[in-house]
């Protein structure tokens, strides 16, 4: 493989490794069969070059016996929205740090369906957040209850363009934009700061409510970029040292019901509104308040979950058997503590929260940012975290961790319209999760944690063949539609 641009050779490891620059030749090898006309599969293996690496489909198992994963297409679930990732200033920021051919391959094999991982979804703040270079907000303008003075700048400087280039990419109909506050103007709070929790005052509810109305509408008409879903308040539970504000799960319901609800409904956006937003550990005393009172559940598409403090994934079924009618959908997770740099252990957390969140319920999965710089910021808090991408901004250089291709194995083969298959039993010591993708091709990800090699059989659609999976590793089994 050569570099479009300089003409330079591309290893297989600088392919493989995603640890040095990406090269505008880098690309996802296609979906293959190797050997068999329906079956492909690949492989992410610790310690090896291989990374979503296609590997030889397995042979035909003799007999019945053993560890057997059986993937039945008739046991449908919930049907996903999609995979995504936050578009925050600081994933902007770095990203404008690269030169142009390696930042549009970043995005590429972000967001290309056939040639990156498939993302669609993705999340914005539209207050600034721990994320952000600084303190802002879109109407800074003390007691400006009419809202005269607001205004998308903030945001136009780099969240904007990062948007309208993944927006593109991605396309009009296959593109959704969640919008999230972290917390209203200092004008409006209780602590008359934005940071370190405060509450929303009472009597500045509806013009909180109409500064949705306004983002939304100026994100549709300025800027032509339809919102999908709003949440109410990211991590409402939680006074932090950054932008934050508290709202108990009454507080939260009122507005909803009594300010926010009605504001989007009179506006006619046709925007989904999500409440919660924060760990599945406060997931259903907030679902038995918001969704349980008709006042505020008419207005809610559903919950939004982070996966900090708690991995109970069952926390997402017990509320869906309770509302059925609503949607659970994972908004952010991120290894904390800074950048985890070539780190495995970020890699399986996200395969195992993937695996809990979307075997209970879970319609879709938002990771945090998309990239950060080496220190795992910019971060105006010094909150630093890991990212799959992370960007050298003095060499102007992309590396991708093994997060990035951990999320691939789920993301790239289960486009949005898929549907979520319930396993049975699963060999001891994996992991494993299953679809059946739009165009009825059959999907099983199965993830070995553990220090050993694991041999088992894997039945797709009453075909069984005899796998075997690596220490550490995740592989991606496909058969397409008989």
């Amino acid at each position: 493989m050569r570099d479009a641009k300089s003409g330079a050779g591309v290893s297989r490891r600088e392919w493989l490794g995603g640890a040095l620059a990406l090269t505008a030749a880098a690309r996802f090898a296609p979906l293959r069969a190797g050997g068999n006309a329906r079956w492909s599969a690949f492989a992410t293996v610790r310690g090896t070059e291989q990374r979503l690496a296609p590997i030889d489909p397995p042979p035909l198992a003799n007999g019945s016996g053993g560890d057997t994963l059986v993937v039945d297409p008739a046991r449908r679930a919930q049907r996903l929205v999609g995979f995504g990732g936050a578009l925050t200033e600081a994933s902007a920021y770095v990203l404008d740090k690269l030169p142009r051919n390696r930042r549009n391959d970043v995005l590429q094999r972000y967001y290309d369906a056939k040639d990156g991982i498939g993302y669609t979804l993705a999340r914005t703040h539209f207050t600034s957040c721990d994320f952000s270079r600084a303190s802002w907000s879109l109407d800074e303008e003390p007691n400006d209850t009419a809202l005269k003075h607001f205004s998308l700048r903030p945001l136009r400087e780099r969240q904007l363009p990062l948007i309208h280039d993944v927006y593109k990419r991605v396309g009009a109909t296959k593109f959704k934009l969640l919008g999230s506050p972290w917390s209203p103007p200092a004008w409006m709070k209780t602590n008359g700061d934005m940071a370190h929790g405060g509450r929303l005052k009472p009597n500045l509810a509806e013009t909180w409510a109409q500064h949705y109305v306004h983002f939304a509408r100026a994100m549709r008409d300025e800027e032509k970029l339809p919102l999908w879903a709003l949440t109410v308040q990211n991590e409402p539970d939680a006074a932090q040292p950054w932008e934050s504000c508290l709202y108990s799960p009454y507080e939260e319901r009122g507005f909803i019901a009594d300010a926010l609800g009605p504001a989007l409904e009179e506006a006619k956006l046709g925007v989904k509104l999500f409440g919660w937003d924060h760990n599945r550990n406060g997931l259903e005393e907030r679902a038995n308040v918001l969704l349980g009172d008709a006042r505020s559940a008419k207005y809610l598409a559903g919950l939004a979950v982070h996966w900090y403090q708690t991995e109970d994934f069952a926390a997402s079924r017990r509320v869906l058997q309770r509302f059925p009618d609503a949607q659970i959908l994972f908004t952010e997770g991120c290894a904390e503590g800074g950048p985890h740099r070539d780190a495995w252990e970020p890699a399986e957390r996200y395969a195992r929260n993937i695996i809990g969140d979307l075997s209970n319920g879970v319609c879709g999965w938002i990771d945090w940012n998309i990239a950060l710089d080496l220190a795992g910021g910019p971060n105006h808090v010094g909150n630093f975290c890991h990212a799959p991408v992370l960007i050298d901004t003095e060499r102007g250089e992309a590396h991708f961790q093994p997060s990035f291709h951990y999320i691939a194995h789920f993301s790239k083969f289960a486009p949005p319209g898929s549907t979520v298959l319930t396993l049975g039993d699963i060999p001891a010591g994996l992991q494993a999760l299953a679809f059946a993708t739009p165009d009825e091709a059959l999907v099983a990800v199965v993830c070995n944690p553990g220090d050993a090699a694991r041999d088992f059989a894997l039945d797709l659609g009453g075909e069984r063949r005899a796998c075997s999976i690596p220490g550490h590793a995740i592989q991606t089994y496909r058969k397409a539609r008989d």
